[in-house]
């Protein structure tokens, strides 16, 4: 198939899509599979690409610069500069920008999740929040739990891959560590930055990190030299 076959191809299918109230701006930069089934209502914006055998609720926002492969998705979903393979999102949902859901990741209804988070072969539970800079591997994540910042599931020994549980409404803190296996209780805390590798009960609080130490004056030679070396340039 020549150039001018694949985008008369491709074209033909937007324009399918079309009829059955599919929304599109442009053609341009748009690739959607024969077998790829969407909802009326929905808006594709430019740079989506959408392959094999997946399907798309109503009135989802999809894109731009997106690819969607061999997914399920629910209605009212928002897929912002993203990328899904093999996964289901349930309705409601908002994914992006610059996420990556990887293959047997389940997001349940009214997730959010933000920018450079990746999810892979986890569950994540109705209406909680990872906002942002945050991996997600080998996880059963419960309801309503809040992720901050810089949250790593530490899935992998060397070895053997490993899972982590959290329970529904726990918090788990800016620059959390949780090594697998472990779990984290329902309503559970872990403090920012704290590495975790025992268990957390239910309603507990998990400090896991080292007593702050300040040393006086340890950095005023060093500034010193700091302040001269920038003043005579």
């Amino acid at each position: 198939m020549n150039i001018l076959d694949s985008e008369k191809k491709y074209l033909d299918i937007i324009n399918k899509h079309m009829k059955n109230d599919v929304k599109f701006f442009t053609s341009h930069g748009i690739i959607i599979d024969e077998e790829v089934k969407i909802g009326k209502g929905t808006i594709i914006y430019p740079g989506t690409i959408i392959l094999g055998n997946t399907i798309i609720g109503e009135n989802c926002v999809i894109g731009p610069n997106s690819m969607i492969k061999n997914s399920i998705f629910g209605n009212e979903i928002t897929f912002n500069s993203s990328q899904a393979t093999d996964s289901v999102v349930e309705s409601g949902s908002s994914i992006g920008p610059f996420s990556q859901l990887r293959p047997n990741s389940h997001i349940c209804e009214k997730v959010k999740i933000g920018d450079f988070v990746e999810v892979k072969n986890s569950t994540v539970g109705k209406g909680t929040s990872i906002a942002h800079l945050t991996y997600i591997g080998d996880s059963d994540v419960g309801q309503h739990v809040n992720f901050g910042c810089g949250v790593v599931t530490v899935n992998y020994d060397g070895e053997t891959k490993n899972r982590t549980t959290i329970g529904d409404y726990a918090f788990i803190g800016c620059n959390t560590n949780l090594i697998a296996p472990v779990a984290v209780g329902n309503g559970a805390y872990t403090a920012a930055g704290s590495t975790v590798t025992k268990d957390v009960p239910d309603a507990s609080l998990a400090v896991a990190r080292a007593r702050q130490t300040n040393i006086d004056n340890w950095a005023e030679t060093k500034l010193r030299g700091y302040i001269k070396k920038h003043s005579t340039k």
